[in-house]
């Protein structure tokens, strides 16, 4: 889908021009000091910024003039260009260009062309070194002719009788500290909005209470005192809170548009990495990008940058094959990654998809069993979403060797910690084995002011962002049906399992929520409040007491002792000056499955060491050089770690053999039996089939990395960058 220009014209065409003028400026300081390298890197830089931009934005001609002049800055940075009167001059015309082209794009549209004649006298003189281009190369492009006689007016000259163009500016440059600012202030004057209306109901109490004392003394209403007066003002006061929160709430909206940036923004960078990285591995991979136009609020861009760059990472390292093996599998030679983006209800959902090989299930499980994140005895039983699921455990990677380009270990639980609390969003992930994965974003427009509804709960008050909430229920006793000894509700033809929130939190439920959920309500009992979440497809209802309000509100981040609760994403400030806390809907989820024996993780183990073990790991360090062995060992047993040492791959075999070893450390080039096969050979026993095998080397091509993965290695060090921490970074992540 193409960009819509019309909506970032004003943006580009204002930071153009403020290029523009720096360039100028800059050029006309540069005759006065042409051995300024600071300067001449800043006009580069200027440059480059609206080449780039223009770029983005798929307006060529303007891309192209300003790759020239570019070329010709690149050229005077290496002093292969002179910045004489002639020189600056003709620097100057391409300046003034752009000007011209920025004018078109304004008053006329389009994609403005360059000019030929021009482009090729800044191209060649970039080419040449040319001092002074001559004067028939500026024939035809619209500029006066140079002249490096000192007496005649230059390029840039206007005629005596002309008076310089004016632009009537309709945009300004803000310094993004300034509107994030602008936009605090906005929401904590929706916070006091918040409790503006709570004095309006307090008032409103008021005016009823004195109304009815008056009544019951038989007093007649009259004076200051007059009960009457206090509820009019109380309606008076309530109609002019109203009025203002219709004023704030357009301030808000008109605000937050302000901070808004369109997908594109990273998208694109995003997609040129990805083929950077393909032809680094000698992978072909076409790239492809729907929904960059969409908007979403610059501090979400920012959150996603790196959450999207792990995902595309990961697919480029170990899911799209090499060509010969997508050839061997029937596949085009080309492998495809999709992103793409499309706004559904309050947010946007972006997915990120590959044909290549997917996720390795049995792999997967195996990890898991040996960090203790699984129960051996569902090991067999495990549905692939529950598979997939393991995928986002602490410290499970699901890259098939950790190197420099998927990251030392860092599984999709960064992923998921970035987009669900962070992001306040929610991720999930579908894999087919041999046709590539596709991971879902869900993502709110904005995180400044968010929709959020407040409910009460086991005598508490809770809050939900409204992006995760699909609907509220009234369900009657005899409406809630029982699905496998557990409640449910039959919701548009689809089947939503029911669950008493306070017992999913600890808190002690009212005995209404305890009959429902044991189904034991009778058919006179009534009825229940149910708030139904949804992630992705999944739905859970949760039975709740009270509703208590639903309007835009300013999520707080939690304080730092309180970030590990995976269940609170932040707090909101009601009108009484209550903290609330805001729920994680996926998180909720989660912990209902745990609950109903439906996920497959086991608790929360493998955030740290194996449940229940109180002795060291046990490392088996292989390497022929003596040197090396005394170093790696000396590193290990300091933090910890039991170490047994191997000169070489066939001691090292044996070794393995006649002990039990948590991980293996390794070399390559070794006498007798190399690192490649001596990891291969530990993949074929019982014993290393899920032993984390860590290769350490001088060996940095591709191809000795892609050896790696074919042999099992879960990681690959290359000396020449081995540190202390990235070694024990890399256990600390296969060991959990």
């Amino acid at each position: 889908m193409a960009l819509d220009l019309s909506k970032f014209i004003g943006r580009f065409s204002g930071e153009a021009r403020d290029h523009l003028t720096r360039l100028t400026t800059g050029l006309a300081a540069l005759e006065a000091q042409p051995d300024d390298a600071e300067a001449i890197n800043a006009l580069f830089r200027s440059a480059h910024t609206i080449k780039g931009s223009a770029r983005m934005l798929k307006l060529t001609g303007i891309s192209t003039t300003a790759h020239h002049l570019e070329d010709l800055l690149g050229a005077l940075r290496a002093n292969h260009y002179q910045a004489d009167p002639a020189g600056i001059s003709l620097l100057l015309a391409g300046v003034d260009a752009i000007a011209a082209q920025l004018d078109q794009l304004e008053s006329v549209g389009g994609d403005p062309p360059a000019d030929p004649a021009l482009c090729d006298t800044l191209a060649r003189a970039a080419a040449a070194g040319l001092a002074a281009p001559a004067t028939a190369d500026l024939i035809g492009s619209g500029q006066p002719p140079v002249d490096a006689t000192p007496d005649q007016p230059s390029a840039v000259t206007p005629p005596a009788a002309a008076a310089p163009a004016q632009h009537a500016l309709d945009s300004v440059r803000v310094p993004l500290a300034k509107l994030d600012e602008l936009i605090r202030l906005i929401g904590e004057v929706t916070s006091v909005q918040v409790q503006l209306r709570q004095r309006v109901l307090e008032a409103q109490d008021l005016g009823r209470a004195a109304l009815k004392q008056a009544v019951g003394d038989g007093r007649a209403p009259g004076g200051l005192a007059d009960p009457a007066a206090a509820q009019r003002f109380a309606h008076d006061l309530r109609d002019d809170v109203q009025a203002q929160e219709l004023l704030v709430a357009g301030l808000r909206e008109r605000a937050l548009v302000l901070r808004m940036l369109p997908l594109a923004m990273v998208f694109d960078p995003a997609a040129r990495m990805v083929r950077e990285l393909a032809r680094d591995q000698g992978k072909e991979v076409r790239c492809e990008v729907q929904g960059g136009e969409i908007e979403l609020d610059r501090q979400l861009i920012d959150g996603l940058g790196g959450a999207l760059i792990h995902v595309l990472r990961n697919a480029v390292d170990h899911g799209i094959e090499d060509p010969a093996t997508r050839r061997a599998a029937g596949k085009p030679e080309v492998g495809q990654v999709r992103i793409s983006a499309r706004q559904t209800g309050g947010g946007v959902v972006l997915e990120v998809s590959d044909d290549g090989r997917g996720l390795n299930r049995e792999r997967i499980i195996a990890k898991a069993l040996h960090k203790g994140l699984l129960d051996p005895a569902r090991a067999a039983t495990l549905t692939d979403d529950q598979v997939w699921e393991l995928s986002f455990a602490p410290g499970l990677s699901t890259s098939e060797i950790i190197t420099d380009l998927s990251g030392r270990g860092v599984g999709l639980d960064a992923v998921k910690h970035t987009v669900n609390d962070v992001l306040q969003g929610a991720v999930s992930l579908v894999s087919r084995t041999g046709e590539g994965s596709t991971f879902a974003f869900t993502l709110p427009l904005s995180l400044a002011v968010m929709r959020v509804l407040v409910f009460s709960c086991g005598g508490q008050r809770f809050a939900l962002a409204a992006q995760h909430v699909v609907e509220l229920l009234r369900v009657m006793a005899h409406e809630a049906i029982t699905l496998a000894g557990r409640p449910a509700v039959v919701l548009r033809n689809e089947f939503v399992p029911l669950i008493p929130l306070a017992g999913l939190l600890g808190l002690p439920p009212t005995p209404a929520a305890r009959d429902m959920a044991s189904g034991t309500m009778r058919r006179g009992d009534g009825m229940r409040l149910v708030v139904v979440i949804g992630v992705r497809q999944a739905k859970l209802g949760l039975i709740i007491d009270q509703l208590l309000d639903e309007r835009a509100m300013v999520i707080k981040t939690l304080p730092e002792h309180m970030r590990g609760c995976p269940l609170v994403g932040g707090i909101v400030v009601t009108g009484d000056n209550a903290l609330v806390s805001v729920l994680q809907a996926p998180s909720l989820m989660e912990t209902a499955r745990r609950t109903r024996g439906e996920t497959a993780v086991q608790g929360t183990a493998g955030a740290g060491a194996r449940p229940g073990r109180d002795e060291p790991w046990h490392i088996l360090v292989v390497d022929d050089s003596f040197n090396t062995r005394e170093i790696v060992k000396d590193v290990l047993e300091a933090c910890g770690y039991r170490v047994t040492t191997a000169e070489d791959g066939l001691d090292g075999w044996q070794k393995a053999l006649g002990g039990r070893f948590d991980a293996v450390l390794t070399d390559v080039e070794m006498p007798g039996l190399d690192g490649f096969s001596l990891t291969a050979k530990l993949r074929t026993h019982d014993r290393y089939q899920a032993t984390p095998i860590v290769i350490i080397t001088s060996r940095e091509q591709e191809e000795d990395k892609r050896r790696g993965i074919q042999v099992g290695a879960d990681a690959y060090i290359v000396k020449g960058d081995f540190d202390q921490s990235s070694l024990l970074e890399t256990l600390h992540n296969l060991l959990g």
